[in-house]
Order: C-alpha cells, then sequence, then structure tokens
C-alpha cells in the first residue's frame, strides 16, 4: 500500500506543476499578446499622425 500511496503522492505533484506550468505560460502569452497589440496601435496612431501632416 505504501508503494501505490507514494506513487499517487507523486502524480499529485507531478499534476500540480504541469498545472502551474501550464497557467505560467499562458500568463506569459497574454502578456505578449497585449504588448503586440499596444504596438500596433501605436504604429498605426503614429502613421495617421504622418499623414495628418
Amino acid at each position: 500500500m505504501k508503494l501505490f500511496n507514494k506513487k499517487r503522492l507523486e502524480q499529485i505533484q507531478w499534476s500540480g506543476l504541469k498545472k502551474y506550468t501550464l497557467y505560467a505560460i499562458g500568463e506569459i502569452l497574454l502578456v505578449v499578446v497585449g504588448i503586440l497589440i499596444a504596438l500596433w496601435i501605436n504604429n498605426w496612431n503614429q502613421e495617421t499622425t504622418a499623414i495628418k501632416q
């Protein structure tokens, strides 16, 4: 029984690490997408300002 309990505990810990890793990757991707959108809007705004001048 101790062997099975130990294996189950290892799987639970691995699952938690896996979930945390996926969460961290998702957060990083979200930040990168937000930065790219902000840069795109900034470039668009600068282009329209240059055209108006």
